[in-house]
């Protein structure tokens, strides 16, 4: 006896939705991750080659320059600069609203910090 095998249409068709809107979906949410990754490993960096007595002003110039390289939208304005056991330590939180469709927006709360926090 022969039995039929594949995939019936209803189940391609259902299939192919189902991977079409999961694409879409990583397509909008990726670059935030992205940006969120390039801004965190920015603040490590200018808080480890930054000098522990530099000001405030310097600390975002320093930043700035990083965000320029990498083509961020994120200001160094947004950073907030504090100083703990001596060390600089760069924090930044700041929210990513994904337009989905029609109405339906993602939004993302990023944070991040340079210390043990």
């Amino acid at each position: 006896m022969n039995y039929q095998r594949g995939v019936a249409l209803s189940g391609l068709l259902l299939w192919g939705f189902v991977i079409v809107v999961v694409a879409v979906f990583g397509m909008k949410v990726v670059p935030t991750i992205v940006e969120y990754y390039k801004i965190s490993k920015d603040s490590k960096a200018v808080a480890e080659q930054i000098s522990q007595s530099a000001s405030v002003a310097e600390v975002r110039s320093a930043f700035s320059r990083y965000a320029d390289v990498d083509q961020l939208d994120f200001k160094a304005d947004q950073l907030d600069i504090t100083k703990e056991n001596g060390k600089i330590v760069i924090s930044f939180e700041y929210e990513r609203r994904i337009p989905l469709f029609y109405n339906v927006s993602l939004v993302i709360d990023y944070k991040g910090t340079t210390g043990n926090r």
